[in-house]
């Protein structure tokens, strides 16, 4: 198990103050090992605030929120982050150092990230959060220029400022920067905002190469063709409460769903749909994309 939401709700503002808003609203919720998971709604619906739990810069105001051996929750007013593995019968007040080590598990990737670089090069932006967790020179900047191979950012950009980079390249380099972390899970909220169409591609079959390498993904977005491809599992939110947790194909199909959400199913989904409806025999399953819908049209026809 990766993690698991117990009865959590989250209010920003003082409880029971004009100023109070809730954000979640009892969810529950478990996330399994190895996912590539999307979280789907409107916006305002609560998903940025459920991904923040996941590597503690949130705490729910109540309920429990539980990261691998980690366990985060609030009572009677006191905000508790608690190490299960080494837990001994009381549970310890929040430290710093264990949010950190959480923060390594689960890397945090905004909207934006490139607007997080700070340092004078590319390589040593990469290198600081390792060093900040306390590694050994070398071995900091080895994780770094492995972490820029993987986003593609070769070994002439080392030396350059990150501020005269492109934005997709900037976006690379603060991706890199949460990957040298090492994190098990990586949350992008929105992380393709702001990308041109190849941009976006290129970004995304990053996130499904780290997939692939065994991390577990977890995406907030509102592209539903992103969603479509790519994610395994889809969780969605309206107004505060997860209503649906489900595959991409049996959420897409549920049309009385979709219409009591204002989620708009993709077109290429859409159209595999209605051709069906017609009669044409087509796997919903290996519809992905429009390259995908081609190719099952040719073989349902191959089969006519």
């Amino acid at each position: 198990m990766l993690g698991k939401f117990t009865s959590v709700n989250y209010v920003y503002g003082k409880e029971g103050t004009a100023l109070a808003s809730s954000a979640l609203s009892d969810i529950n919720l478990t996330i399994d090992d190895h996912v590539f998971l999307a979280l789907v709604g409107e916006t305002g619906s609560g998903k940025s605030t459920l991904v923040q739990h996941l590597n503690g810069l949130l705490l729910p105001t109540s309920g429990t929120v539980q990261v691998s051996h980690y366990l985060l929750k609030t009572e009677k007013k006191k905000k508790y982050y608690i190490d299960l593995d080494k837990e001994q019968g009381k549970h310890p007040k929040r430290k710093q150092f264990k949010v950190k080590d959480l923060r390594k598990f689960a890397g945090l990737v905004f909207q934006f990230p490139e607007y997080q670089l700070f340092e004078e090069t590319v390589l040593k932006d990469v290198m600081f959060g390792p060093l900040n967790f306390g590694m050994e020179e070398k071995k900091a900047e080895a994780i770094a220029k492995a972490a820029l191979k993987l986003v593609g950012i070769g070994e002439s950009y080392y030396s350059r400022s990150p501020f005269e980079l492109s934005g997709g390249e900037k976006r690379r380099v603060a991706i890199a920067g949460i990957i040298a972390l090492e994190p098990k899970v990586l949350v992008l909220d929105e992380p393709t905002a702001g990308l041109d169409p190849k941009g976006e591609k290129e970004m995304m079959e990053l996130f499904d190469k780290i997939y692939q390498s065994g991390k577990s993904i977890i995406l907030v977005s509102h592209n539903m063709d992103l969603v479509l491809k790519y994610a395994h599992e889809v969780c969605v939110m309206n107004k505060g409460k997860l209503l649906k947790v489900s595959s991409p194909l049996e959420i897409f199909q549920d049309e009385e769903f979709l219409s009591s959400t204002a989620i708009e199913p993709p077109l290429v989904f859409k159209t595999a749909l209605e051709l069906k409806k017609a009669g044409l025999d087509l796997n919903l399953d290996n519809i992905k994309d429009i390259p995908s819908l081609a190719e099952e049209i040719r073989k349902a026809k191959k089969n006519d």
